[in-house]
């Protein structure tokens, strides 16, 4: 098999490209957030860099209990087998050589937060709606990359599916007819109800006191609680995700076409890269909303550095990080090399540190991936008695949030987000569905519960605002 690689015009808009494959099976799209502003000329995430965008899988995995359905070139089958194993199974023998691009090909999807139950043992109390598999996961051979910094875009494969070489010159074509005067593809949403909460304040207060009585008992030192909102709609997520990207432009977005089922990720938060042997995660611990006023934003973000309980509960988190990756790194080079970090979003300004290592030789990303699931900085820690401790106050099952989207290439590096600020679109068969997200924070023995249920509702806003976009006016 042969590299393939085709020049593309860049745009920087690399949504002309994506809506070219949109409904094309699995189509994904992993988005570093860099839509222009219109008002002010400048990319909307100062932190993303590569854009990626696949679709038609010649593999896929889907988990549901302890059932993965796997769906290859040779049929289907179900096993009972650890679905990070079946993934990691497929890629090694499919292996390529670095190159200048972050991905050339691999896996990409997402790894739910409720796969935690195939690691530990967790009681089934929360409500499942059996709606949103624990994972969805496809083996890719083609994507497109957009380079944002050197302003370039490519289509590229490393040529392992048959498939691929038959298709490869339709695919040059299809991509090669988008270009900047081509009119922007729109796509019909709408949100036809009130947005709900599992938790009203009394709900979430019952729960919050909960905590703080197992943290004085010594059962645990923090525990992430989140609410979960959702609400009726209809249409294509396509544009709800569009939506949102104008509004909250963040480094690690993701959109997934999953067919009944769409995925739609503004998330601010790394969890785990992987650059040839390099291991990187960058927990966020410490929020504080943004203001439209200068001096009042500035204050916030001040205040938030300065918070010496937002601190703790940060070192916390890189703490119980540097546990997990240190699983399957080498002895010694797991470093906490920056703390306490502002970086201030759309919505929200965070606290974030930066845990690196290099991972042991005989080991893969996706054993990292394993050795850390779900991430620390939404559990809590201890981390196991903090996943209990959700599983018995949070009334919904977690699905997608809080687990991790991302990609894992055949040359071995990867590159994964905390599922956080992210909203599931599952359609069903009467034509409506619902559109449901979450919102959370970290619970201590100094918390205070008015600031932790305005904190959730802070870091709801964006998705508030874009189901506002297309919420149903009275007539």
């Amino acid at each position: 098999m042969s590299f393939l690689k085709h020049e593309l015009h860049y745009l920087a808009d690399s949504a002309q490209y994506f809506a070219r494959i949109a409904q094309m099976p699995w189509a994904m799209f992993l988005d570093s957030g860099q839509l222009l502003n219109p008002l002010t000329g400048k990319a909307g995430s100062q932190y993303g860099h590569y854009d990626i965008l696949v679709a038609k899988p010649f593999i896929t995995f889907t988990s549901n209990g302890q059932h993965t359905e796997v769906v290859s070139r040779d049929g289907k089958h179900t096993s009972l087998e650890d679905p990070f194993k079946l993934v990691n199974d497929a890629l090694q023998p499919l292996r390529a050589a670095q190159s200048a691009w972050p991905f050339t090909g691999g896996a990409v999807g997402y790894f739910g937060y409720d796969l935690a139950r195939r690691l530990e043992k967790l009681e089934s109390t929360a409500v499942d709606d059996g709606l949103v598999p624990q994972l969805q996961v496809g083996i890719y051979d083609w994507a497109v990359i957009v380079d944002h910094r050197a302003k370039t875009t490519h289509l590229v494969s490393n040529g392992f599916d048959r498939q691929t070489h038959d298709d490869w010159q339709s695919l040059c074509e299809l991509f090669d007819g988008v270009g900047q005067s081509e009119a922007a593809q729109t796509a019909d949403f709408e949100i036809t109800s009130a947005v709900r909460s599992n938790m009203d304040k009394a709900a979430y207060s019952a729960a919050f006191n909960a905590i703080k009585t197992y943290i004085h008992e010594g059962d645990c030192y923090q525990v992430n609680l989140a609410q979960r909102f959702s609400a009726t709609a209809h249409g294509d997520a396509w544009a709800f995700y569009q939506k949102l990207r104008e509004i909250s432009p963040a480094p690690f977005m993701a959109y997934m076409n999953l067919g009944h089922m769409h995925v739609v990720s503004g998330s601010p938060e790394r969890f785990l890269q992987v650059v040839n042997g390099y291991v990187e995660t960058r927990p966020i611990k410490g929020t504080r909303p943004r203001a439209a006023d200068a001096e009042q934003d500035a204050e916030y973000a001040q205040d938030l550095l300065e918070s010496l309980k937002d601190r703790a509960e940060n070192l916390m988190i890189v703490d119980l990080l540097r546990n997990d990756i240190s699983k399957n790194c080498k002895t010694g080079s797991v470093k906490a090399d920056k703390l306490f970090q502002l970086q201030s979003f759309a919505n929200v300004h965070h606290l974030v540190s930066i845990v690196t290592g290099e991972l042991l030789a005989d080991k893969s990303a996706i054993d990292l991936l394993r050795g850390c699931f779900p991430g620390g900085s939404i559990t809590g820690a201890p981390k196991l008695r903090a996943m209990q401790i959700i599983e018995e106050l949070e009334p919904h099952r977690r699905g997608v949030y809080c687990g991790a989207i991302g990609y894992i290439g055949f040359d071995g590096n990867m590159d994964t987000n905390i599922a956080i600020r992210t909203a599931v679109y599952v359609e069903k068969k009467n034509g409506e569905g619902e559109v449901s997200f979450y919102a959370g924070g970290g619970i201590v023995a100094d918390s205070d519960v008015e600031k932790e249920y305005v904190e959730t509702w802070d870091k709801a806003s964006s998705m508030l605002k874009v189901v506002e976009c297309f919420s149903r006016k009275p007539e």
